[in-house]
């Protein structure tokens, strides 16, 4: 967990070192809102918003990420002090810490049972 003031300056850390495919997720404290950055190439990221609001840019340059994760710390963690990091190595891995309402440990809505014939 770290400040929110500045956890823009520790994701623009992460990013440099991130290889193609891997990610950088932040989460608020109950994991229910989440912006994540997925490195698509050497100077080009893709920005997930998956919160208040649902919405993708892709092929952003680090300087634009920046810029776009000012606002969107504002709009979708707005009452928060800690933010949640994680570098992941898909964005697939990314879905595995959605804790939503009646979802189990890694997101399942709900999970199968054995009916006895």
């Amino acid at each position: 967990m770290t400040n929110k003031q500045t956890s823009i300056e520790s994701v623009l850390k992460r990013m440099k070192k991130l290889k193609v495919g891997q990610c950088v997720d932040m989460r608020s404290y109950k994991r229910n809102r989440s912006v994540v950055v997925v490195c698509c190439g050497e100077d080009s990221f893709r920005v997930v918003e998956d919160g208040f609001y649902q919405e993708v840019w892709e092929n952003q340059s680090a300087d634009k990420v920046k810029r776009l994760l000012k606002t969107l710390l504002k709009k979708e963690f707005p009452r928060s002090n800690k933010i949640r990091l994680y570098t992941l190595d898909s964005y697939e891995d990314a879905n595995v810490n959605r804790m939503a309402h009646g979802a189990g440990r890694y997101g399942e809505t709900c999970p199968t049972k054995k009916v006895a014939d």
